[in-house]
């Protein structure tokens, strides 16, 4: 089985700069370009059995979009939802830098040991997503396409190769990229990472 996984394209909060969590920030132009050369660049995969998605919009716009290429279902899935990130949701990078100087650094550095008023732990993410990749496996699928998160890729990218903390910057995940897993006899494998050779316009995001 081949697990290909998309991060949604440019968002209104990405443009900005802004953490988004479970802030439903629509795409803006660039990202709906990204979406639908990322969906050119698949149909050389031959045929999706699925793309599942997080229900937000940024993620199912994405999925949309690349579903006329592939011609294939788009189906939301609340286990691929962002993360929960509770007083943080909509206020600018900058602005948690100033404010919030201690969990700031943590977000930089460890973020696995970072608690945030009404938001979610990292690792609770990487729990969630892979019971569910785990159950879908158990599928009759050869190829699926998943669009969702950053802040959902990277845990569930660690949870599948098995990456002990701290981990979520180990990884690093452009909007429009995609990653390639594949699944056989029981075990994970990473068969390519981040790929965005296909984008005409790249947004680049550190933190």
């Amino acid at each position: 089985m081949e697990i290909f996984v998309v991060r949604h394209g440019e968002s209104e909060g990405n443009r900005d700069n802004k953490f988004r969590g479970r802030t439903d920030f629509p795409l803006t132009e660039r990202g709906r370009s990204q979406a639908e050369e990322t969906g050119k660049e698949l149909t050389k995969f031959g045929k999706f059995d699925v793309i599942f998605t997080s229900p937000l919009i940024r993620a199912k716009e994405t999925a949309e979009i690349i579903s006329k290429f592939l011609k294939t279902n788009v189906i939301p899935v609340e286990e691929l939802n962002n993360i929960k990130l509770g007083e943080w949701e909509g206020k600018s990078k900058n602005f948690i830098k100033e404010n919030y100087p201690e969990e700031w650094r943590l977000w930089i550095t460890e973020p696995e040991k970072l608690k945030i008023k009404n938001g979610e732990e990292i690792d609770h993410i990487r729990e969630r997503t892979m019971k569910w990749i785990r159950k879908t496996v158990e599928e009759n699928y050869e190829r699926i396409l998943i669009v969702t998160h950053r802040a959902v890729i990277k845990p569930m990218l660690a949870g599948i190769l098995d990456v002990n903390p701290p981990y979520f910057w180990k990884f690093h995940i452009d909007t429009c990229s995609y990653s390639i897993v594949k699944y056989e006899r029981g075990i994970f494998s990473l068969h390519l990472l981040n790929y965005t050779n296909h984008l005409s316009s790249l947004t680049v995001e550190r933190f």
